[in-house]
This record gives C-alpha cells, sequence and structure tokens, in this order.
C-alpha cells in the first residue's frame, strides 16, 4: 500500500504537470499561432444511422433527423455527442423515448476521447506544436424494443 507521502508526492508531481500544459497551451494561445483543432471522431466510418451532435444545429432538426431514420426501417439510431453537447444528446435521446411512449430503449455508454490541437507558426522562425488533450464523450444507442411490421400486424 502506499504510503501517504508517497501518495502528496504524486499529487504534486500531477498538479505541477498540469500546470506546465496549461502554461504552455496559455503561450501558444497568446503567440502568433493559428489554431487547427482535429477532428475527434473518424467521419470516414461515419454510418447512415450516426448523429453527430453539435452546438450550432438546431436542436428540431436533429430531432426530425433521428425520427426520419427510425421510421424509414432502421431499428436503431446512435447519438454521439462531445464536451458541451453531452447534454444536448441527453436531451436528444430522452424527448426521442417520450415521442415513441416508451417503445424505444436506450444504452449509453461514456469515453474520454483524446483531441489533437495544431498550432501552426504565422512566422517561419516559430516551430509548430500539437497539444494532445483529452474531452468527455457519450454514445446513446437507440433502438426499438419490437419492430413496426409486429404493431402493424397486430392492430
Amino acid at each position: 500500500m502506499a504510503d501517504v507521502h508517497e501518495c502528496s508526492k504524486l499529487k504534486v508531481n500531477f498538479l505541477r504537470e498540469k500546470s506546465k500544459s496549461i502554461a504552455k497551451r496559455k503561450k501558444l494561445l497568446s503567440s502568433d499561432y493559428i489554431i487547427k483543432k482535429r477532428q475527434p471522431f473518424d467521419t470516414k466510418k461515419k454510418r447512415d444511422k450516426d448523429i453527430f451532435i453539435t452546438n450550432k444545429t438546431n436542436f428540431k432538426a436533429q430531432l426530425k433527423k433521428c425520427e426520419k431514420l427510425l421510421n424509414n426501417g432502421n431499428f436503431e439510431v446512435i447519438i454521439h455527442g462531445l464536451g458541451s453537447t453531452i447534454q444536448k444528446a441527453c436531451s436528444l435521446a430522452l424527448q426521442l423515448k417520450e415521442i415513441h411512449y416508451g417503445g424505444i430503449e436506450l444504452d449509453i455508454k461514456t469515453s474520454t476521447i483524446s483531441i489533437i490541437d495544431d498550432f501552426e507558426p504565422l512566422d517561419d522562425n516559430i516551430d509548430y506544436e500539437t497539444i494532445n488533450r483529452n474531452n468527455s464523450a457519450i454514445h446513446i444507442r437507440v433502438y426499438r424494443k419490437f419492430s413496426i411490421s409486429t404493431l402493424k400486424y397486430q392492430e
């Protein structure tokens, strides 16, 4: 078991490393750099049933898109949210569940995604820099408990 003294050393080292990366980021932000953020999700592997939530997209438009996918025979829709859009992704999934009167189930997974920021210098004398940072993500699988054809047959 770790000693109390060792734990305090680890905490101090962690805080020191964290403050170094924050200081480096502040230095880069105040310098002559252009920030280019890489895409956190691989958009080449995007399927039709994947919905990526953004702060810029209208909530009702995203809701209609999910509804359209579910009504056109798709068994499931996967909603992805990153960082500040986690709350919006959860709201969207719960709204879908409410609209379908509990005929939809949710399977929720959370993860941490590594994001890479590229700092391209405006001046040729300055070095190219990259910073890795972590961000929370949520992946909500919205799926039907039963198929629509079963409901139509029972009516």
